[in-house]
């Protein structure tokens, strides 16, 4: 038996990356489903059909921008051979990106949804759950460099040196999102490496 229902009229990969531009361009809580139909070029209820509520689409939005944008800076955690390395090429990835000719500055996990309606606090706990997840995964670099000899710091200090290029991280998405420069990120990115010795280096 055949399908019921009018077949699919649009390309929902292409629609998808629709939603993530607007979404980006005006974060959750100033896109409308209007705003989306619009932008996406198809009605309300074929949103509904094959994305499910705002909240859903966003989520599968951000599963696409973790994918595209938010990769480079993963991506140098995961192949950078030394600690350092990564922690630096990462924190240039997300200058890079946050800084882009062609997309808004600034880094959608950090300021897609900061504050807003409270029926929106799952959106929020969502991106604060995916930031935890991007700390984690800095933590976890770090300890990795501690297993293989390029990192001397105690186990102790690895969650303070995580919460803190994290930090980093997420300032460099406000700054760009108040106008710094690529050139004006890439000092901060100094600052925050020359900063390395002395947090990682075992005192004793």
């Amino acid at each position: 038996m055949g399908a019921r229902g009018r077949p699919r009229t649009f390309d929902p990969d292409i629609a998808l990356r629709q939603a993530l531009d607007l979404f980006w361009e005006r974060g959750y809580e100033g896109t409308s489903l209007q705003d989306l139909a619009k932008a996406m070029g198809v009605a309300a209820g074929s949103i509904y059909a094959c994305f499910g509520t705002k909240e859903e689409l966003f989520r599968q939005v951000m599963a696409l921008y973790g994918a595209t944008a938010g990769e480079p800076p993963r991506r140098a955690l995961r192949e950078e051979p030394t600690a350092r390395g990564a922690i630096h090429a990462m924190l240039r990835a997300t200058a890079d990106q946050v800084t882009g000719a062609d997309t808004p500055h600034y880094c959608m996990l950090i300021l897609a949804a900061p504050v807003g309606a409270v029926e929106n606090h799952e959106v929020r706990e969502f991106l604060a759950e995916r930031r935890r997840g991007q700390r984690a995964a800095i933590r976890d670099r770090l300890a990795r460099g501690a297993q293989d000899g390029d990192l001397t710091a105690p186990a102790a200090k690895l969650d303070a040196v995580a919460r803190y290029y994290t930090t980093v991280v997420q300032g460099l998405s406000i700054q760009a999102r108040d106008g710094a420069t690529r050139a004006e990120l890439e000092t901060v990115i100094t600052c925050a490496m020359a900063a390395w010795d002395t947090f990682t280096t075992d005192p004793s």
